[in-house]
């Protein structure tokens, strides 16, 4: 009978230890993962399913090099005298065997792991402040991918040229870390997406939506299950209610809304109406703005600070430009060509981003800064130094001293100070490639 696999590794290989980010991602979760979705082998394999979890999280980290490059450097797999490489098939099939359930399970534990520690550093009188948005990432276009995820559709009639994928996170505003993600087919709507997180939201906490989720169904299905979980949300402009208490001119008024039918039949438990606090706040270009709340005590909760509670709303499209701009460099698609692989190459990149963001906050709380203080591409480019460095010196003994000098170095890099947006963000036009000439008919 064969060892356990898991004691054969520890007896043979001498890989980099990556709880050196870990303290915050310990090796039990690793195993708990695979065993819980039935990914462990009876095989002494050279990339077991324990280490193909770790290639998909070092993936994300260092986009800009092949899998084979990202193997070798960090000797994330068994060495064997006759075949010193893992051949690209090799990994693949590693791939394939892992799945990505593991990954999905990983997430979703490790996530709400982190997002609970230090919390009571970062809260709004009492409340945890998140953010919910959705996002777009594009894939290979073949036709598994395409048939699986689909593409726009543009009024023209035209089709995206490559498959997309659509999700949405719960971020939390303060550190940046994402505590829950759904994402699938391109077809399905946000808030489709939406709704499989409101469940997860913690207790205690302030949800800034945008106003693409102004939904009846959302908002107090949030609300009514859980304790203290509220909602921030801005109207859209053909919003109707009724005033039921204070008037409009006064710009701090509670609303009764009607629900729609169709939501109804959806959903029966929801009411007929449901009531919000209405905050009427001025944009700097002098436009007016409502925000509706259910955070209703006006003693506790004044219009400034709700205003002010918004506006860091940004912060989960600044993680998204992190997650997408940095850490996959703006590469056009996924690294992966199937559907499954998809799923598992994004649950390993929020992994990564998480490690990274949870990291930062750590360094952050030691010296009493704000984590987004902290620049999170010199930090990135920080961290990837390191765990090469780890790989190639294999000194493991060093490995407290070097976190320590990691943190060090982490809170020198702190953002300079840049004066307020003075304008509303907006979505440019995209310039032409190529200049265009234009014909021109004789006089």
């Amino acid at each position: 009978m064969l060892d356990d696999p898991l004691h054969f590794l520890a007896n043979h290989l001498e890989a980099p230890d990556w709880r050196r980010l870990g303290e915050h991602l310990p090796v039990d979760w690793i195993e708990q993962a695979v065993q819980r979705t039935e990914a462990t082998s009876i095989r002494h394999r050279r990339l077991p399913a324990e280490q193909v979890v770790w290639l998909m999280v070092a993936l994300a980290l260092y986009r800009h090099k092949s899998i084979s490059e990202v193997l070798d450097d960090l000797g994330l797999a068994i060495p064997a005298p006759q075949t010193p490489f893992i051949s690209k098939s090799a990994a693949a099939q590693a791939r394939q065997r892992l799945g990505s359930d593991p990954l999905q399970w990983l997430f979703n534990h490790s996530a709400q792991h982190w997002c609970g520690q230090d919390r009571r550093a970062y809260v709004f009188k009492g409340l945890s402040l998140f953010a919910m948005d959705g996002t777009t990432l594009r894939t290979h276009d073949n036709a598994q991918t395409r048939e699986h995820f689909g593409a726009q559709h543009y009024s023209s009639g035209a089709i995206a040229s490559y498959p997309q994928v659509r999700g949405v996170t719960l971020t939390a505003l303060s550190t940046h870390l994402v505590h829950s993600a759904a994402f699938g087919p391109y077809g399905t709507n946000e808030m489709q997406y939406a709704k499989q997180l409101i469940a997860g939201v913690p207790n205690d906490t302030l949800t800034v939506f945008d106003r693409g989720f102004l939904s009846a169904e959302i908002l107090c299905a949030l609300t009514e299950g859980g304790t203290q979980r509220h909602f921030l949300i801005p109207a859209k402009s053909n919003t109707r209610w009724e005033v039921i208490e204070g008037n409009e001119a006064g710009g701090d008024f509670t609303v009764r809304m009607r629900v729609s039918p169709q939501a109804r039949a959806r959903c029966a438990q929801l009411p007929q109406y449901w009531e919000a606090r209405a905050i009427s706040v001025v944009d700097q270009q002098g436009r007016k703005r409502i925000l509706l709340t259910s955070l209703r005590d006006r003693r506790r909760y004044q219009a400034l600070d709700i205003k002010n509670c918004y506006q860091r709303r940004w912060g989960i499209e600044t993680s998204y430009r992190e997650l997408k701009q940095t850490m996959l460099g703006a590469t056009l698609t996924l690294r992966s060509k199937t559907a499954d692989g998809v799923y598992q190459e994004i649950w390993g990149v929020l992994i990564a981003y998480n490690l990274i963001r949870l990291e930062i906050a750590k360094a952050a709380l030691a010296v009493k800064c704000e984590p987004t203080e902290v620049s999170f591409i010199r930090a990135f480019h920080l961290i990837q130094f390191e765990l090469h460095w780890a790989a190639v010196t294999r000194s493991y003994g060093k490995l407290p001293a070097s976190m320590r000098h990691l943190r060090e170095r982490l809170v020198s890099l702190l953002n300079e100070e840049r004066p307020d947006r003075k304008f509303d963000r907006a979505v440019k036009a995209k310039p032409q490639r190529y200049a265009t000439r234009v014909l021109r008919k004789p006089a």
